[in-house]
């Protein structure tokens, strides 16, 4: 038995892919013999790595692309969705670019040497469905006879049944986790079993009640650290090939699923059944094994969040390594400011943080299970831990109120200093809570999403399922009550793009007794300058602004500093919240400024 399994555009073109990666460790640790090939690796050579950069960060501009070489007759429909897309950030020529990806794929089939596959593959997660539907058809017409799998985070039973239903090219969906499915499709294939498995669809034998196929089984592997090191060589041979020169970086995974799992607005974690993690002492292993093998310093974790527990080890374990290995990851707003900083001290140099909302009412609604307190706690430790923190800002969920939008921009002008989150509208996830109970959030019909209607002919969309979705509700007045929000975060942003990035907007230096903050804002009058004010706080007040480092409550500060008195305290918290150096939610403040060496050495 011998696989090919394929990851098409628009995946990260300098990270090898971790599904096939994991796939084919597994496969070839049971005896099936399994190639990978990586045909994003030459589109962004032939389109350049900038442009391939712009067009895989807009699914939708990506997919388009992809679509028009799919659907001939619907191509003037995805011509509009690629420009309207693209506006402003890159000048191309949708027919130019796909033309040039239909001779890629062609120049591609010639080399690959098909006939010898028994089972071809794709990999199909983030705007790689049309790439991959686009990518089989291609395989079919001059090989009938070999089986095509679709798998990955998009084939969801819901939508596996209905690409198989509509999609002659693809004869196999592999639904949830890929590893043992997989394996018992080969051997099914190769005549070594009679009949075929959970969680493997097939057109041949497609069940006929919908409940029956959201009802498959869970076939995960419980304990990851059994799981064989990811094998990238395939990767880096299409690497040399292609003739780019650069040093990737390594995805790898310390946990599948998602230990929180109950956020409404989301539906990542669709194809896993439950939480898993490997070990701190596995995952060391296996980046040591990655690093000497493919000689690359720098890893991004797949991970939804990482491991409380094990990543406490594990980056207190990098710290004492020696090397200079960096890291990226998704975390959820951490509580302790050490963890910050230990997690940096053990190469942690970016994260993902999952901010989502700064409101209380809001966070509580989208079930985050933190405080609007705990997400500026987050964006202050990472800050002074001198580590990248990126996040979104979901703006218009269903429901929000006026006092929600009032609520998060006066939280945003206590976030100043801190580097911007994204502005992300919100969409309606197929299987997120909201979407499973949407009369909760004033939705009263979901529909098919606008721009997959650009990307899918109607005879096509309308028998498929499809990740995101559209709905009726208060979409239009949810996107006026947020635009002040837009605004505000477009002028945050500008602020950082504007200053001096060498020195933390917001800081302090400590003199013993006396503590002198220096602290950049917006200058009122010039919009594209800021001013630089000074505050000295001595004696009482610097040991008071030094105990709010961390969240506290007042009744904590009237306990420690027993001779300052209630409304003293209040008058000189409120006095401090009034300049935008400390931040207030109910009875709990945090002093917004840090320690400038703290950020600084970290450099």
């Amino acid at each position: 038995m011998r696989v090919l399994l394929v990851s098409m555009p628009w995946a990260i073109f300098n990270r090898p892919s971790i599904q096939l990666g994991t796939l084919k460790s597994y496969l070839q640790s049971r005896g099936i013999e399994c190639v990978t090939s990586h045909p994003f690796l030459d589109v962004a050579r032939l389109i350049g790595t900038d442009s391939y950069r712009l067009i895989a960060e807009n699914s939708w501009a990506g997919e388009a692309l992809y679509s028009g070489l799919l659907f001939p007759e619907h191509r003037s429909q995805a011509e509009k969705l690629f420009n309207r897309e693209m506006r402003g950030s890159l000048q191309a020529d949708f027919h130019a670019i796909t033309r040039l990806l239909e001779h890629q794929f062609t120049s591609w089939l010639k080399t690959q040497e098909l006939e010898g596959f028994d089972l071809i593959g794709f990999a199909v997660c983030f705007a790689q469905l049309p790439p991959s539907l686009y990518g089989a058809a291609r395989i079919k017409e001059i090989h009938p006879d070999i089986p095509i799998v679709f798998g990955g985070s998009t084939c969801t039973p819901a939508i596996g049944s209905t690409l198989l239903e509509v999609f002659p090219q693809v004869d196999h969906v592999i639904t949830g986790e890929g590893e043992r499915p997989l394996e018992d499709l080969c051997r099914l294939l190769a005549g070594e079993e009679k009949e075929g498995r959970d969680n493997i669809l097939s057109r041949v034998n497609l069940p006929a009640d919908p409940e029956e196929i959201s009802a498959l089984k869970n076939r995960e592997i419980r304990e990851l650290d059994q799981l064989p090191v990811p094998d990238f060589d395939d990767y880096f041979q299409d690497l040399r090939q292609s003739g780019m020169v650069f040093i990737p970086t390594l995805p790898v995974e310390f946990s599948r699923g998602c230990w929180w799992n109950k956020c409404t607005f989301c539906n990542l974690n669709l194809q896993w059944c439950g939480y898993r993690c490997k070990s701190a002492a596995r995952m060391e292993a296996e980046i040591q094994h990655l690093k000497t093998r493919y000689q690359c310093l720098d890893f991004t974790f797949t991970d939804n969040a990482l491991p409380v527990r094990e990543a406490d080890r594990f980056f207190k374990s990098m710290v004492s390594g020696g090397d200079d290995l960096r890291f990226f990851a998704e975390i959820r707003a951490m509580q302790k400011q050490k963890t910050y900083h230990l997690y940096r001290r053990g190469g942690l140099e970016s994260v993902q943080v999952g901010i989502e909302a700064l409101s209380s009412t809001l966070l509580k609604r989208m079930k985050k299970g933190v405080r609007v307190m705990d997400n500026v706690a987050a964006m202050k430790y990472a800050a002074a831990a001198g580590m990248k923190l990126d996040g979104n800002l979901i703006l218009e969920f269903p429901g929000s109120t006026g006092a929600e939008v009032q609520e998060t921009l006066r939280v945003l002008d206590a976030v100043l200093p801190y580097r911007p989150l994204q502005a992300a509208g919100f969409f309606l996830g197929l299987g997120s809570p909201v979407w499973a109970s949407p009369a909760d959030y004033g939705i009263r019909a979901i529909t098919s999403h606008p721009k997959n209607r650009l990307l899918y002919p109607d005879n096509i969309l309308n028998r498929l399922e499809m990740l995101i979705k559209s709905y009726r509700g208060d979409r239009q007045a949810q996107r006026k009550q947020w635009q002040p929000v837009r605004d505000k975060i477009a002028r945050w942003t500008a602020f950082h793009e504007n200053r001096d990035p060498s020195r933390p907007p917001l800081s302090w230096r400590d003199g013993g007794s006396f503590l002198i903050i220096r602290q950049e804002r917006p200058d009122p009058k010039e919009k594209q300058k800021q001013k630089t004010y000074h505050h000295r706080l001595r004696g009482l007040s610097r040991q008071i602004y030094l105990a709010c480092d961390r969240p506290v409550t007042r009744k904590e500060l009237l306990h420690r500093f027993q001779q300052v008195t209630k409304e003293q305290l209040t008058a000189f918290l409120d006095d401090l919240e009034k300049k935008q150096l400390l931040f207030r939610e109910d009875d709990t403040v945090l002093a917004l400024a840090f320690r400038e060496r703290a950020a600084s050495s970290q450099s």
